[in-house]
Parts: C-alpha cells; sequence; structure tokens
C-alpha cells in the first residue's frame, strides 16, 4: 500500500503512508504491529507514560512486579491466542494434548504452540485460576460453587433464604430488565445479589446498581446465573477444561489461563520492541494536545508535546488510531465539524478511577483451614466498612512477580475518583490506610510489613452510567470521520478485556486494507457472539 507523492509519476520518489496512534496499550501496540506486518503503513505510536501496556503494563518496584487490575490472558479467539504465542512462545513441558481447541464438536490443536522458546523468561506460563470471596471473615469460592460446605458456610436460614429467592426471581423476573439491580436479581435471586453482588459492584462505580443500566451486566456477565453455575459444578466433577481458550466456559468460570513470567507488561515491551525493530515507531512520555481537521470529515495532524523537554511538534499522517478517552479525544479536536451536542455527551462521560497498594510482608494471617498459604490470583473483598474493593496476591499470579520468594507480595485495590479526598492523600497515608484495613480482617500483621507502593490510575474504567446513555450518539458522529478508528476501552468507552481491545485495532487494521469505509463491525466486537466472553450454547 504505497502512495507516489505528487508530481512523481515516475516513482522516483516514494512516500510511505503514516498512521498515528494514540496510546501504546493493548489496542495501539496490537494496531502498530499489524499494520507493519500486513501493509505498507508506517505507524506512528505515542504514550504519555514512561513504559508501555496501558492498564496492561506491570510497575516494577525493585523486582517486585504489580499487575495493575489483573491480567489473565484468555481468550475465545483462536487468532489472539495465536497473536500472543508468537512473541511468547508456551512454557516447554504443557502436554500437547491440553492444547486442544474444541469448539462446535470439532477438534484441532494449534500448530503454533510447539514454538521452543529462545529465551526459558520469555514464555507463556499456563496459570491455575483461583478466586474467592472473603465474607464475613469466611473464604468463598468464586464463582459460588453449589456445595454442602457452601450451605454450611452461608448458614441453613440464609441458604434456605437464597433457595427461595432464587426461585422467585425464575417464576416472576423483573421486566422490563433496565437496570444492573433487574439483571442481577433476574440470574441469581435477590437475597444472593444483596450478599455478595450489590455491595461489591457499588464499591467499584460508586453508584446504585439501579443506576446502572443492564447494558453493563450484559456486556460483563452475560448470562451466568445459577442454573450454570451448578452445571459447571457437576461437569467439573467428571471432567475439567484444559484447553487454552475454553470456549465452552464462561469467563467467570475459565480454570486457567495463560500469564507472562514477569507479568503483563513483558508482552507489551516485547511487540513494542519488534515494532521499534521493524520500523515502526515509538514516542514515550509524548502527548496528544491537539488533532487538526480539515475542516471537513478527515484528521490531517495531532500536535504533540515531549512531556519532558516541553518541546512541541506537528505530526502528519493519512490515519489515525485513538484509543485515548473520548472525552479528551472530543475536547482536543480541531477545525472538525464537532456538534455542541455531541461536545456536550462527551463532555459529560463519566470514568472510575483506580488505585492499587502494593505490600511487601514477611508473611500472611490469611491461610486456608489447614495452616497453608492460600493459593488465590486474587480475592473479593465483601465488607463495607473497608474501602478496599479487592485484593491481589501477586507471589500466586507467577513466581517471578516477586523479589523474595520467602516474602508475600500483595496488591489492596480501591476504586475512587481522582477527586475523592482519598485518592489526593499522600502515598503514605494511603498505604497505612491500606495496612490498616487489611490487619482489621486478619490478613497480615502491620507489624510484618517491610515496604509498600501506591499506584494511582486515572479513567481505568469507563462508565455506563450518566451520559452514557447518548453515546450512540458520539459513536455515530466518529464513525463520520473518515481515517479516524477508535480503539481500545477508553478509545470506545467501553470495558473491554485485553483480547477484545486487541480485536478492535486486527478490525481496524483490516478495514484498511480491504478499502471497507463502514466500522460497524469494530464497534460489534464484544457485543455479537462471536466475540463474547461466553460462548454459545
Amino acid at each position: 500500500m504505497r502512495v507516489l507523492q505528487s508530481g512523481d509519476r515516475l516513482g522516483t520518489r516514494v512516500r510511505m503512508k503514516k498512521a498515528i496512534i494514540i496510546g501504546a496499550g493493548p489496542a495501539g501496540l496490537t494496531a502498530a504491529y499489524e499494520l507493519l506486518t500486513k501493509t505498507d503503513i508506517v505507524p506512528i505510536v505515542i504514550e504519555a507514560d514512561t513504559q508501555v501496556g496501558g492498564l496492561s503494563k506491570t510497575v516494577d518496584y525493585h523486582g517486585n512486579k504489580i499487575d495493575i487490575g489483573g491480567h489473565r490472558f484468555f481468550s475465545k479467539s483462536d487468532k489472539v491466542i495465536a497473536w500472543w504465542l508468537q512473541f511468547l512462545p508456551l512454557q516447554p513441558g504443557f502436554e500437547a494434548e491440553q492444547l486442544h481447541i474444541q469448539y462446535q464438536n470439532k477438534t484441532a490443536v494449534h500448530p503454533f504452540v510447539r514454538t521452543a522458546p529462545a529465551n526459558p523468561d520469555e514464555v507463556m506460563l499456563v496459570r491455575k485460576r483461583k478466586s474467592r470471596i472473603y465474607y464475613h471473615r469466611k473464604l468463598f469460592d468464586y464463582p459460588l460453587r453449589l456445595s454442602f460446605h457452601l450451605l454450611q458456610q452461608l448458614g441453613l436460614l440464609k441458604s434456605t433464604r437464597i433457595c427461595l429467592s432464587y426461585l422467585y426471581a425464575k417464576l416472576f423476573p423483573l421486566k422490563p430488565e433496565e437496570t444492573l439491580e433487574q439483571f442481577f436479581i433476574n440470574r441469581f435471586g435477590r437475597e444472593l445479589y444483596k450478599t455478595f453482588f450489590k455491595e461489591y459492584t457499588e464499591k467499584v462505580w460508586c453508584v446504585p446498581c439501579n443506576q446502572i443500566p443492564a447494558s453493563w451486566g450484559k456486556q460483563r456477565v452475560k448470562n451466568l446465573d445459577i442454573t450454570r453455575l451448578i452445571g459447571h459444578a457437576i461437569r467439573s466433577i467428571f471432567v475439567r477444561d484444559t484447553s487454552i481458550d475454553q470456549k465452552d466456559t464462561s469467563t467467570s468460570l475459565i480454570e486457567q489461563f495463560l500469564y507472562p513470567p514477569f507479568g503483563p507488561g513483558q508482552m507489551w515491551e516485547k511487540v513494542a520492541a519488534e515494532i521499534v525493530k521493524k520500523g515502526g515507531q515509538l514516542l514515550l512520555q509524548t502527548a496528544v494536545t491537539g488533532i487538526q481537521g480539515d475542516n471537513g470529515h478527515r484528521i490531517v495532524s495531532v500536535d504533540t508535546m515531549d512531556l519532558r523537554t516541553g518541546v512541541k511538534t506537528n505530526q502528519e499522517a493519512d490515519y489515525f488510531f485513538s484509543t485515548m478517552p473520548v472525552k479528551e479525544l472530543i475536547d482536543t479536536s480541531r477545525d472538525l465539524p464537532v456538534p455542541d451536542e455531541i461536545k456536550k455527551i462527551a463532555g459529560a462521560l463519566q470514568y472510575r478511577d483506580f488505585l492499587i497498594v502494593g505490600i511487601l510482608t514477611d508473611d500472611l494471617l490469611l491461610k486456608e483451614k489447614d495452616g497453608t498459604q492460600v493459593s488465590d490470583n486474587w480475592i473479593y473483598i465483601q465488607d463495607s466498612n473497608l474501602k478496599a474493593g479487592r485484593l491481589q496476591l501477586f507471589h500466586n499470579w507467577s513466581p517471578g512477580m516477586i523479589a523474595e520468594p520467602a516474602s508475600k507480595w500483595i496488591g489492596v485495590e480501591y476504586f475512587c475518583n481522582e477527586t475523592e479526598p482519598f485518592w489526593q492523600l499522600p502515598d503514605k497515608e494511603i498505604a497505612a490506610v491500606a495496612v490498616r484495613e487489611m490487619e482489621s480482617i486478619s490478613v497480615l500483621k502491620s507489624s510484618s510489613v517491610k515496604d509498600t507502593l501506591v499506584v494511582r490510575v486515572k479513567k481505568a474504567y469507563p462508565s455506563y452510567y450518566g451520559a452514557y446513555q447518548d453515546f450512540s450518539r458520539v459513536q455515530d458522529y466518529l464513525n463520520t470521520i473518515e481515517n479516524l478508528y477508535p480503539v481500545g476501552r477508553n478509545g470506545m468507552h467501553r470495558y473491554n478485556n485485553s483480547d477484545h481491545s486487541m480485536l478492535t485495532a486486527m478490525a481496524a487494521v483490516e478495514n484498511i486494507l480491504s478499502g471497507n469505509k463502514d466500522k460497524t463491525n469494530i464497534w460489534e466486537i464484544n457485543t455479537e457472539e462471536e466475540y463474547h466472553e461466553e460462548a454459545s450454547s
């Protein structure tokens, strides 16, 4: 895909087409690599952070690594799995029969999984998934598994109320199903919703569940309900799904996943290095301060500023991929006919910020009943007296996530807004709150804490309330800008997983290759059955 400059009819001078990619997260880096390997378009990736990966970056603190939000490498897309494994081959010794792809009664083995790693540290580990709910100082399996042990933990009276509530919800479902609260009640019953879903969800979003649209649940939870939990529990007695894709399993029930030894950032640092090696450009610590249009329906350039030196430049290109928040994209656009109504909706879009406190400790008080260490990847904290929402145990994600094997390295997650007083506290005060809260629920002793680290992430979660109800108008407007491709989580204001973000970038490049100007296929990713986290029945 080459274009001659004006007047170069004999082809003595050839200008390569360029693509500006705003953001070096999974979507942005995927778009850059796809352009380099499938087209003659040269990508220029612009990233404000000091490292690549976006929300999927790995923060390294004295050899102890933080995975922001927890990123399992799992997908129902064969294409995405193949894409990952070309950069980080599967760990040696994993049996081939465990890599079978079972779909529509057909079985196949990925040919790429047999690639021998050049570096033993540059592989994909196969990790067991384990997460639980910490409720009333008891650990409950997540997802909840119907068992005698669960009934014992809840007690006879509570279990009876949950069962009756569930039966009532199935007999008399709430209609129309418009809110997230109605969505949860229809699938789990009111009692189980109040016990395990309401408080945590409202802590994450800081909005009552009856003010969040059901569309959030339909995207993130899909059709997971107690019936499926029971079916999964019964099937698990007889057979375990050890395939990488686990296409017949809901995401919430996945039992294993791929994971780089040193966290998700290892993958994206590897991808970024390949992009530069193949001729792409990567500009770190560089912010996009303006987007220039042609007074029509095309973007012609972006203004950038080096955050280290303050030097400003203007970058022209033929194509533009944006993973920056839609709110900021519209706000920085110039010479584009953005209607006032679109500016108003985009300006009112809301986000949930996120911070995580890394705590290095000699030991954890939280243990199994037999006294052994817990092996959870993360634990949901159900306690209205605590601000903390979830606990990650990084040493259980991978041995490479911790510098000293004898220590324990955990992350206490807080969901908040940057305007809140808690966010604005000094790091030491925030860390002290995290340590105090974990001690109050017998997770650790403050006297055993060796070090702490606070990491803040702005606009981590696009919100599905407020102005989001009118987002389709913003989407329609963005589609009118011919050479703009919003991709990824913030670029589309959609709560995508990493693989869905990657698929949006792949689809955008495919559209450029085919000359398809209709971007419907990009927006349909993670909404159509093909991309659902849950496989079709």
